[in-house]
């Protein structure tokens, strides 16, 4: 088989080799790269966006044949060629910054990279961005594009204002209105993905999915598509180590992200002042970019530099910070490289997933995975990743007093060992690296047949 894949960034695997920076968001793919290569019996290329041009240049000087000379210099396509082994690599420019705008020069770099390969698969990772429909435009009515379920943008549009005040809703800050991206223009923004998400899964045959949620969402966007179930691998440091109770923080509390309404860190907020009545000394610890500014310095908070760079949703999470007198409380710890994380997992006494809506959360999956007590709202694709009362906790979308109550019950001992034991089990199973590479291959020979 010719395998293409299509992913939403450059592997590590392959930055690493080029020597430029890069993002661990989709490391976990890496494992499947190094396998697939390792086989030898197949033949397998990776094309990823490249946003700026000083990494394209990178790119270039390692660049084969392959383009005409006259398309590589045009200014709205830009494709580069490399090898890394025996895998071809293909870079391709876009502006992934604005997803929700379709760029049709991308079905031009799609067909200049699925013309050149001629793969017998193409593999698409993720249904949120542009280049996504480009390609399955691209390869519509071969019957052979198989596209990974991660994010499903119509139903993030439906949930992304859960649980916040309308007048916070309809706020604008001097950040907002420089940068065109209030709470209503970020849904409108979903909602405009979601369109380009709907004609992607009209145009394809083949879907992998891990969740029922992602199941059933699927079928309503193509009653006639073809549901595959395949587990998801992840980071491979998450593999080694344990969580253990004595050797965390005590009454310590970790989310892995807070940036935007969906990653409810507002619900979070407003559980504080109840866990703190019988846990005064738990504490807050918040991963990824700083929606109050760089580390949510407490010093920043009063400025006029703090208060222009916030956004209506930071501004609305500092305004719960300040109610509930929580300045000391939490902590903004930004955006943290794989080793850096994990430790954070190990160090905190609970992970909480406090998200509005969900398929199969990555950072949820990695807290399981090395043993930790795990809170969860019950939405989405949760309930397929845990069992209440088992091997984690579930409380009630949007019940504050509920999720309060969920994490007070994690910090008791018997519960914590209980329960860590337990996701630690299942996640050993549904994460086995062997196991789902092996069941990839599975699903490209069922495509191809």
């Amino acid at each position: 088989m010719r395998v293409l894949w299509l992913c939403n960034i450059m592997l590590p695997v392959i930055a690493r080799d080029l020597g430029v920076p890069y993002s661990s968001r989709e490391g976990w793919l890496s494992g499947y790269f190094s396998q697939f290569v390792a086989d030898g019996s197949d033949q397998l290329a990776v094309c990823f966006p490249i946003a700026d041009r000083e990494t394209m240049n990178i790119v270039k000087k390692r660049m084969i044949g392959g383009f005409d000379s006259d398309i590589q210099e045009m200014e709205a396509v830009s494709v580069a060629k490399f090898m890394l082994g025996q895998t071809s690599c293909y870079g391709f420019r876009a502006d992934i910054l604005t997803p929700e705008k379709y760029d049709a020069s991308l079905e031009v770099q799609m067909k200049l990279i699925y013309d050149n390969f001629q793969p017998d698969i193409v593999h698409i990772f993720g249904s949120e961005y542009p280049h996504a429909l480009a390609m399955g435009r691209v390869s519509s009515g071969r019957k052979r594009t198989v596209l990974s379920i991660q994010g499903l943008c119509g139903k993030i549009a439906a949930a992304y204002t859960d649980g916040i005040p309308t007048e916070v809703i309809s706020d604008e800050t001097i950040r907002d209105l420089v940068r065109h991206d209030a709470i209503t223009q970020q849904q409108q923004k979903f909602e405009k993905r979601a369109e380009h998400e709907k004609e992607l899964f009209t145009l394809i045959t083949h879907v992998t999915g891990r969740t029922g949620f992602d199941r059933e969402t699927a079928k309503e966007l193509n009653p006639n598509i073809i549901y595959h179930h395949l587990n998801e691998s992840l980071r491979e440091s998450f593999y080694q180590g344990r969580w253990s109770r004595d050797k965390c923080e005590p009454y310590s509390i970790f989310l892995s992200q807070g940036d935007y309404p969906v990653k409810g860190f507002h619900y979070m907020l407003s559980a504080m002042p109840s866990i703190l009545r019988d846990f005064p000394s738990a504490h807050l610890y918040v991963a990824g970019n700083s929606i109050i500014g760089k580390h949510g310095d407490a010093a920043m908070f009063g400025k006029l530099k703090g208060k222009l760079k916030l956004s209506s949703y930071g501004k609305y999470i500092q305004s719960l910070i300040f109610r509930y007198h929580l300045e000391d409380k939490v902590t903004m710890l930004g955006s943290l490289d794989e080793e850096i994380m994990k430790a954070r997992f190990l160090m905190s006494n609970v992970f909480v997933c406090p998200s509005t809506i969900e398929n199969s959360s990555n950072s949820l999956c990695e807290a399981m995975l090395l043993g930790m007590p795990v809170v969860a709202a019950g939405v989405g694709g949760i309930f397929s990743l845990i069992d209440d009362d088992r091997n984690g906790l579930l409380y009630e979308p949007g019940n504050v007093a509920d999720l309060a109550a969920a994490v007070k019950i994690a910090f008791e001992e018997e519960t914590a060992l209980r329960i860590s034991a337990e996701a630690a089990k299942k996640a050993v199973k549904t994460h086995n690296r062997v196991i789902n590479y092996l069941r990839l291959m599975d699903i490209y020979r069922e495509v191809m047949r």
